[in-house]
């Protein structure tokens, strides 16, 4: 049986790796609420029990896929979902951030009926609001936990000062992260060594590097013509090619391992410590259970030392996001 790991100090124990729905509805080509469905339902008869979605992602249509999924099934899942990024409908590449008090409520209130449910498990802010102390926001955070409409709070893309003013406030019982083999700068900013300090787990999106390290993805023509990624950084140009020798080089090391791409790329991340769980996203089935496959790989001191070798900190060309979008990170 697979050992559950905890998030935070007192909030749930989880399966070391939840399903993010993200791409079951936006972002990353055309969509199918079917296959969606019977992907969330066979995540949750493997035993994944954490299901990540946001207000933003469709935007609201994910939060209300994810509710009729949960139909009949509420119990058995921690249910997270996030507000505070705020799209702009004249122009859908925009993005605006709002953690003033009187939203996070009203955030709060309409997820909660988008998602058909009594309250959430685990209520993140998506990203700090340069203009709203996160004490103020953190305080209304807190205020829906004592109404009983969130369980435990979380913070998305917060950095390390941010993160311990914050946790002053209310208990932080995770944060959210992009973390992956090429992407690493919580490890060079304090975050993930804050997280462990005060005993907040980790939650990284995005483990499998958008689905680049999962080895499946070799040209840009792979992508449906309305898929984000065709806009990110380090799936253009020159950077795309630089990157998938590094995706190469991931392929030769797991085939050496007799496991895939993606299972050795969760497993590295796996392996950063107890208190991190990664939310991989996919709408389809055969992918979940490849994902989960990495539960499997145990990775020796030689393992990590022969990954660093071939993709070591910062190798990845391009930054993770385009640049209006990069300075909402790690306020």
């Amino acid at each position: 049986m697979t050992a559950l790991r905890k998030l935070g100090q007192v909030g749930p124990e989880v399966f070391p790796l939840g399903l993010g729905c993200m791409g079951m509805s936006d972002f990353y080509g055309a969509r199918d609420d079917a296959e969606s469905i019977r992907t969330i339902h066979h995540a949750l008869d493997r035993g994944v029990n954490l299901l990540d979605t946001a207000d933003i992602y469709g935007p609201h249509t994910n939060e209300q896929l994810v509710g009729r999924a949960l139909a009949g099934r509420r119990d058995k899942v921690v249910l997270a979902t996030k507000f505070g990024m705020v799209r702009d409908p004249a122009n859908p590449a925009a993005r605006g951030v709002n953690g003033r008090p009187e939203y996070v409520r009203a955030a709060c209130d309409a997820s909660l009926k988008r998602l058909g449910v009594d309250h959430i498990d685990l209520y993140y802010q998506h990203r700090v609001d340069p203009h709203t102390p996160i004490e103020e926001t953190v305080g209304a955070m807190a205020d829906l936990v004592r109404a009983g409409k969130v369980r435990w709070i979380g913070l998305s893309e917060a950095g390390a000062d941010t993160i311990r003013r914050a946790h002053a406030v209310h208990p932080v019982t995770a944060l959210q992260t992009e973390y992956s083999l090429w992407t690493r700068d919580v490890d060079e900013n304090g975050i993930l060594a804050t997280c462990a300090q005060l005993g907040i787990g980790f939650v990284p999106y995005s483990p499998l590097g958008r689905g680049f390290l999962t080895g499946a993805i070799r040209t840009p023509e792979d992508f449906d013509a309305d898929d984000y990624r065709k806009t990110n950084p380090r799936f253009m140009g020159d950077n795309f090619t630089r990157n998938l020798k590094l995706v190469d080089a991931v392929r030769e090391l797991a085939s050496a391992r007799g496991c895939t791409p993606a299972q050795l790329a969760l497993a590295w991340v796996l392996a950063r410590g107890d208190h991190v769980v990664p939310i991989p996203g996919t709408r389809r089935i055969a992918n979940l259970d490849d994902n989960l496959g990495a539960l499997e790989v145990k990775l020796t001191a030689r393992d990590m030392a022969d990954i660093e070798a071939v993709f070591p900190a910062g190798a990845a060309a391009g930054t993770r996001y385009a640049e209006a979008v990069m300075g909402l990170l790690s306020r």
